[in-house]
């Protein structure tokens, strides 16, 4: 099998998805080469967000994360799916990286974040990683849906089409929880700036 560049391929990354569901591993040892190249612009795109001089490099994130997938028991079903437990991964690997940094509140991993769809409706916030996973989760307290589509916008780099692919939502739908998440956000990030000051 030809390995699929710039994106996954639908079918043949389904097909070897729900083979290595059923326990074929070569299914999975020959899934690495068909979604690497993908996740790892992924990682890149999120990475370029951080500050100068980050220690953890793309190819670190997606090497950690696809270990980390790997050890996952999914009931793979598609590619829309294996996006969505990437992120989640990515996620998890960059906020361990953080705390394993053990910084200081002030001195912490940066990122730039664009709360906005148009970065000229809203100027990008510097934030704190590990605030914004609290801010994420505290947001999943209340409404997990609007946290995940924060958390696969944000961390897995998927537009408005592939969230609703993998949430089995409309297109419209996750637009209106996207910005109704990007305010709440943008008011609790920004407003726990503003009392830590």
């Amino acid at each position: 099998m030809e390995p699929i560049r710039g994106q996954l391929g639908a079918p043949d990354v389904t097909t070897l998805l729900r083979a290595w569901s059923r326990g074929d591993l070569q299914a999975r040892d020959r899934l690495m080469p068909l979604v690497y190249a993908e996740l790892h612009r992924r990682a890149a795109a999120y990475l370029r967000r951080e500050r100068r001089g980050h220690t953890l490099q793309p190819t670190a994130l997606v090497n950690e994360a696809y270990l980390r997938l790997v050890d996952q028991r999914v009931l793979w079903q598609n590619r829309a799916q294996f996006l969505a437990v990437a992120a989640q991964m990515m996620r998890r690997v960059l906020v361990d990286h953080a705390r394993r940094g053990n910084m200081a509140k002030r001195s912490g991993k940066w990122v730039r974040v664009t709360l906005a769809e148009h970065v000229a409706e809203m100027p990008a916030r510097d934030v704190q990683l590990l605030d914004l996973d609290a801010a994420l989760a505290r947001l999943s307290t209340f409404d997990p849906r609007a946290s995940h589509i924060a958390e696969l916008r944000f961390f897995g780099g998927l537009s408005l089409q592939e969230t609703g692919h993998v949430l089995g939502l409309s297109i419209a739908t996750v637009e209106r929880e996207w910005q109704a998440a990007r305010a709440w956000l943008y008011s609790r990030l920004t407003g726990s700036r503003r009392n830590d000051a």
